[in-house]
């Protein structure tokens, strides 16, 4: 229990970010992820519903491993929780599991670890399909050259030069646990997992990675790129379309029930996974 009569419930959501102006609820009239599932779960619950996330996604970002919890007075079983979530939930929202917390769970501040997916579409020719999902890069991209200059990244660094002007967080200290750039056919897959990140830090880091997997930078420039903790120093912000949410990770007191690592359309390559 959350609080005397209350239920503290937790669901894993996913969700293409698209046609949304990101997670967090805006001024009226402005499509968010956050009021139309806020919206879909008043539904269940026949009461308003206010939600708090693991981490807030910019506009265009997609999820397949957000976690989020609220707070209600209502008892339904976690299959109504999901199920009657989604369908009152558009195409692009999905509810995928629900749980009863106890009181000191916290989606965001009980969080050890988020874990992101950039993915690049590598080819001369525009794609078609998942124009909306990935980044299309159409110069060719040396993926040895991009995997040697993610290394300097790894540890704890000060990322200034990866962090936006308008990031709201307190340090820009953090730990990059990995960084794995791999080749799957026509895609990149850049597989960052850190305690926390930085408003665009790994959109910042993406475009980095391009630009000399591009051959236009050396090597060694994201090792400059990261000591000058300058943003300027850092080039062009990657698009959004290409980066998701897949991992949000917990201690295991709390035995949150455990997904796939997506998005879906990569699950087939096993080297990915760990």
């Amino acid at each position: 229990m959350a609080a005397d009569g209350f239920f503290r419930i937790a669901l894993g959501v996913e969700y293409k970010g698209s046609r949304y102006r990101g997670w967090q609820r805006q001024a009226s009239g402005v499509l968010t992820v956050q009021e139309t599932l806020e919206n879909a779960l008043s539904k269940v619950a026949d009461s308003p519903v206010s939600l708090h996330c693991a981490g807030r996604t910019d506009a265009g970002v997609h999820a397949c491993g957000q976690v989020v919890h609220f707070d209600t007075q209502v008892e339904r079983s976690m299959k109504a929780w999901v199920m009657g979530a989604n369908i009152n939930l558009p195409h692009d929202v999905s509810v995928s599991w629900a749980k009863v917390m106890p009181a000191h769970f916290h989606a965001r501040f009980k969080a050890i670890a988020r874990r992101y997916r950039y993915v690049i579409y590598n080819d001369q020719i525009r794609p078609a399909h998942l124009n909306e999902e990935i980044t299309w890069n159409h110069r060719p991209l040396d993926v040895e050259r991009m995997a040697e200059a993610a290394q300097y990244l790894v540890g704890v660094h000060d990322f200034s030069a990866f962090r936006a002007g308008q990031c709201q967080a307190k340090s820009p200290i953090k730990e990059l646990h990995h960084l794995r750039v791999t080749r799957h056919g026509k895609m990149i897959v850049l597989d960052i997992r850190a305690s926390a990140f930085l408003h665009h830090m790994v959109r910042n880091i993406a475009g980095v990675l391009m630009t000399i997997g591009a051959g236009e930078r050396p090597v060694e420039w994201i090792k400059e790129v990261l000591e000058s903790r300058i943003r300027r120093s850092g080039g062009v912000t990657a698009h959004p379309f290409g980066l998701y949410l897949v991992q949000v990770e917990y201690r295991d007191e709390f035995e949150l029930p455990q997904r796939y690592i997506g998005p879906h359309f990569l699950t087939g390559f096993s080297e990915l996974d760990g």
